[in-house]
């Protein structure tokens, strides 16, 4: 929707890795998809488990593409499918990014570049509490 105050303006949802090799006579298909010319974040999966996450502020197909055919690429091997988002405000790819590396546990171990709340102390105290009755009575 242009004109919108939307963050993400348009996403695609696990296309595969493929779509970097079809060609359309000379060029690449993927060069053709206004989708991927805009900056944004990615999620790279391997089968349909997240395996990394990234960002970037050129056109999400640069970025993907270096990851498909770059062998030199630390992810090069590990996936074979992706996600993307566009982002068009550069000022907000780092909280989409991690929000997407808190919500999704990935291969590469990342940490948001956000604040974390941690469970109080308290609640905790009593989940162990309870975890150990279900326990108890579970071994009954």
């Amino acid at each position: 929707m242009k004109g919108s105050n939307q963050i993400v303006t348009g996403y695609a949802q696990m296309w595969p890795r493929e779509v970097f090799d079809i060609r359309e006579g000379k060029n690449l298909l993927v060069r053709k998809l206004g989708l991927l010319e805009e900056p944004g974040v990615y999620i790279l999966y391997r089968e349909d488990v997240p395996h990394y996450i990234g960002k970037t502020r050129r056109h999400l197909r640069e970025r993907i593409w270096n990851h498909a055919n770059q062998p030199g690429d630390k992810y090069y091997n590990f996936w074979n499918f992706f996600s993307a988002f566009t982002v068009r405000e550069e000022s907000h790819l780092d909280e989409i990014e991690g929000i997407l590396i808190a919500a999704i546990p990935t291969a590469n171990s990342a940490n948001p570049r956000i604040k974390r709340i941690n469970l109080p102390p308290r609640a905790v105290s009593i989940l162990k509490k309870l975890r150990r009755q279900t326990v108890d009575i579970a071994m009954r």
